[in-house]
């Protein structure tokens, strides 16, 4: 088990102490110097909110506290494994979940909130979860899923504080800043502070996609932001309570705890797959791009192994390419179920750093039947009607883009207040 924080003992866990805090010369001198020293794979590692335990510990000491969190939980730390010989030094990983560690260190947990997905992560998206208890640790489990995206009051009596620690992927439609929109809200409603153990947005440096709409909020959708907004987790909370978007403009008792040794242009490989389609660095990329294709007739690969890396359906031209859906973890029943689909594979196409419509705008013109191409959901996830009438018009995409640019030029001025990295 991990005690305390995991780098104890070790000369980088000391250096990244004295470094972290800020950027003075004398810092800069002390961490060059040790870098200096150490051997050539050690580097100073991104600690995530989570693992900014000096921060927030001393915010939960005698408090009873209520964790909203799921299998992406974790503090994932490198550890220098020394030997006689430098030469030999090697670096391993060592790995804790947030609740596991609280309870180590004393902090009294009263109860778990679990978002889509559950707090193990292994429901499907959209899978009703129910209410139950963590059978590792006894603790009740709340689900903030299905009917029940807002913990009532009754939910919350006896919480002193709540903390919120989930990896977001940087998607509008990604549901667990919904759930954020949620818990800020009952949190503001009942007077209980809270923490958000911020992350890395895996997406970070991306801002692209079309705004939503208000008319068109929903789940998968809650405010007027870009499909991709690159932002992190507690970015995003200080935008929802700065630009009073909580019901009745009320604002949220928010600290957010900070990432360390982080900017939004660092590539970051999540430790724990943040949910049960997304299984690699590769979808979580593609996510946003291939997502669109939910609200179409096309699979992305639910219900294979390379979720969110491939996409193709019965509809489409006969090619090279093909897969068959079988339902599978994360996926009973997969869309075209034992149907051969015909597509492409994007398992080993260079990351994106935008919003790729290409695929979306070429399954559409080749679609066997255009009029059963959309489904309502369309709409829902793009956050605008605009997007499917510019396509079965047959704008370009060089022109569809062109009609976000002022939208997104006026979202980055608004972020700016709320930028931390």
């Amino acid at each position: 088990m991990i005690s305390n924080l995991v780098f104890k003992n070790t000369v980088l866990f000391s250096v990244l102490l004295m470094v972290s805090c800020g950027a003075s010369q004398e810092k800069k001198a002390i961490r060059d110097k040790v870098e200096d020293i150490l051997p050539k794979n050690v580097k100073f590692e991104i600690q995530t909110g989570a693992q900014n335990t000096n921060t927030y510990l001393p915010l939960l000491k005698d408090k009873k506290v209520g964790i909203v969190t799921n299998q992406t939980g974790v503090l994932s730390n490198a550890k220098v494994n020394h030997t006689s010989d430098p030469k030999n030094t090697t670096i391993s990983r060592e790995t804790v979940h947030l609740v596991d560690y609280l309870l180590e260190q004393k902090i009294n947990v009263q109860k778990i909130y679990a978002p889509e997905h559950g707090f193990r992560g292994t429901a499907d998206a959209g899978e009703l979860i129910k209410d139950g208890k963590d059978t590792q640790t006894g603790l009740p489990i709340i689900s903030l899923y299905g009917n029940n995206k807002k913990p009532k009051p009754e939910q919350l009596v006896g919480i002193d504080m709540m903390v919120f620690d989930l990896q977001d992927v940087g998607a509008r439609f990604y549901t667990y800043i919904s759930s954020l929109h949620y818990i800020m809200e009952a949190c503001a409603e009942n007077n209980i502070p809270l923490l958000v153990l911020d992350r890395p947005n895996p997406n970070g440096g991306i801002v692209d996609g079309p705004l939503l709409e208000k008319e068109y909020t929903s789940f998968v959708g809650m405010h007027p932001i870009p499909l991709l907004h690159g932002m992190t987790i507690g970015e995003y909370a200080q935008m929802i309570n700065g630009e009073k978007w909580l019901k009745n403009g009320i604002q949220c008792q928010l600290t957010v705890i900070p990432c360390l040794n982080y900017n939004r242009e660092m590539p970051y490989s999540l430790p724990v797959k943040p949910s049960p389609n997304l299984p690699n660095d590769q979808a979580i990329n593609l996510y946003a791009s291939l997502c669109l294709f939910e609200g179409t007739n096309v699979s992305v690969g639910r219900g294979t192994e390379k979720q969110f890396q491939i996409y193709g359906s019965p509809f489409l031209p006969k090619s090279d390419f093909s897969f068959t859906p079988v339902p599978n973890f994360g996926a009973k029943e997969p869309m075209h179920k034992d149907q051969l689909c015909y597509g492409e594979d994007l398992t080993k196409i260079e990351k994106v750093t935008r919003l790729e419509l290409k695929w979306l705008i070429k399954a559409y013109q080749t679609t066997a039947d255009q009029s059963k191409f959309f489904n309502d959901f369309f709409t829902k996830l793009a956050g605008t009607k605009k997007l499917q009438q510019q396509i079965m018009a047959g704008t370009s995409e060089a022109d569809i883009r062109a009609s976000w640019q002022k939208d997104l030029e006026a979202f980055k001025a608004m972020r700016k207040p709320y930028l931390l990295y």
